[in-house]
């Protein structure tokens, strides 16, 4: 759950208010100041087994602690971060990533009684937080550093960048960086603001297990919506989006997991969550902090104020929204797509959309059936409609299709030859357009079976305006001299 603005972390942002004094976050009300949750001295801390999800859930009060609250537990959970930072004063020199040089790094474990490990893990921190800024090849004290004991508000933002990073704290074994694991960790990122949205709203510990379910169907969910088999003729729209986003760089395959694989995702999410000081695990069960409750609420408000103003694009034209969603992550780009669906009668939202679709830009094409998946079935209609125009008939295909199968759609089970490789090239004129060429090579990989003679023969014959162009792109990036022929030769014959 990031912010899309850095500058977000240090806007100042006024607590809640609901005409109740809240200075406690729930579960915090017994525990010694800065006693994480399980930790030795919360053995006075109230402790039960939440029931099922929807059964008697407390919700957590409208408010927040008091900055001079929180900012303590900040302050010492970051304390090493200031002694480095303090230590290095101005450095001349640093690594190409801002890290500690090893000579700087000894050094500083032997001036503060740390071990060169530790004393780099605390540099990384104090870089994350702004207690120092990187300049001309070195580093010296950020204004943060300087604010640091009198600023309770600059103290919890930087924490918030700290919190915003929990990824980089939750390294995974190089070995984990292959196969399922890898694949996994990536489609966690997107779920982990449900999960801790849940545990904001639980007044007490979450059994792991019940994390874990969540986490499962959710991946499910991602799977059977998203998923695309490599045997399919052409990826589904959405992977188009996904590869222009930078977050599908290999081609989708649909690999089952275990439930082992899923444990491990979810045992590095909660282990980087608690590195950062947003939660405590303790007897198999997660709860967040008082810091960690704060940076939910926060982002949450955040959210919502955002899609209230011209800048979380509810004014905008559906082409505004679009372009501008095209950097968001999945997640937040069905935010934004819902509060602006939303906000007008839903035959003009849905009609606005489906306008914007028939543009040249293949990639907000995409983006337009993705928000009109938010309308539901209100835009069935209107979609059946788009069913008779070239451009939009794949998508509009698709999308019904889905409509119709909660359980999830294969592009292959739904689109004739001809509609496939017409997606086909215009999913790769979104990736052309917008992202790296380097992915032409899995959007060639993932729909081609084996076979991409066969795939670049039915994209010349598609009749896309673009097919020359897409055909021309692969043969310039692929590494197998034969397929780059291949599609080569195909370029030249397109009918027109």
């Amino acid at each position: 759950m990031t912010s899309r603005n850095p500058r977000d972390r240090d806007a100042s942002h006024q607590p809640l208010s609901s005409g109740a004094t809240v200075t406690r976050l729930p579960g915090t009300a017994n525990r010694a100041d800065g006693a994480a949750p399980g930790a030795p001295g919360a053995g006075a801390v109230r402790r039960r087994v939440p029931p099922k999800p929807g059964r008697g859930r407390v919700p957590v009060p409208d408010g927040f602690p008091a900055p001079a609250e929180l900012a303590p537990l900040a302050r010492r959970m970051l304390v090493d971060a200031v002694r480095v930072a303090r230590w290095a004063g101005e450095l001349e020199h640093v690594d190409k990533r801002g890290e500690l040089l090893p000579d700087d790094a000894r050094a500083a474990g032997r001036a503060l009684a740390m071990t060169v490990g530790a004393a780099a893990k605390a540099w990384g921190q104090a870089l994350l937080v702004g207690l120092v800024e990187l300049r001309d090849g070195g580093a010296g004290p950020g204004w943060r550093l300087h604010a640091w004991e009198r600023d309770d508000e600059a103290v919890i933002r930087g924490w918030s960048a700290l919190f915003d990073a929990w990824t980089l704290l939750a390294p995974v074994p190089p070995a984990a960086l292959r196969g399922v694991f890898a694949q996994l960790a990536g489609q966690a990122v997107d779920l982990a603001p449900q999960l801790l949205s849940f545990l904001h709203l639980v007044d007490g510990p979450v059994p792991d297990s019940e994390l874990l379910e969540m986490l499962r169907r959710g991946l499910d969910e991602r799977r059977h919506v998203s998923g695309v088999s490599l045997l399919s003729p052409v990826p589904h729209a959405a992977s188009a989006v996904s590869a222009v986003r930078g977050t599908c760089r290999e081609p989708q395959i649909d690999v089952p997991y275990v439930p082992s694989d899923v444990a491990a995702v979810l045992d590095w999410m909660l282990d980087g969550l608690a590195a950062v000081g947003a939660l405590g695990r303790a007897d198999e069960a997660a709860e967040l902090s008082p810091l960690g409750h704060w940076a939910v609420r926060a982002k949450l408000e955040e959210i919502c104020t955002v899609a209230q103003t011209a800048a979380g694009h509810i004014e905008q034209s559906a082409p505004e929204l679009l372009e501008a969603c095209a950097a968001y992550s999945p997640g937040p780009a069905r935010a934004e797509f819902r509060a602006w669906v939303a906000a007008r009668p839903v035959d003009r939202a849905v009609a606005e959309l489906l306008d914007a679709a028939r543009g040249e830009d293949a990639l907000v094409r995409g983006l337009a059936f993705e928000a009109l998946r938010v309308a539901g079935g209100t835009a069935e209609q209107a979609v059946r409609g788009a069913v008779e125009e070239a451009v939009l008939r794949p998508y509009a295909l698709l999308w019904l299709a889905e409509q119709l199968d909660e359980g999830g759609v294969s592009p292959a089970d739904v689109l004739g030859a001809e509609d496939a490789a017409w997606l086909w090239v215009d999913t790769a004129a979104a990736v052309l357009d917008h992202g790296d060429t380097a992915l032409l090579v899995g959007h060639v990989e993932g729909a081609s079976a084996g076979e991409p003679v066969r795939l670049f023969n039915r994209a010349r014959q598609s009749g896309h305006p673009r097919a020359a162009s897409v055909l021309t792109a692969v043969a310039g990036v692929h590494p197998d001299p034969a397929v780059a022929r291949a599609a080569r030769r195909s370029a030249f014959s397109v009918v027109k």
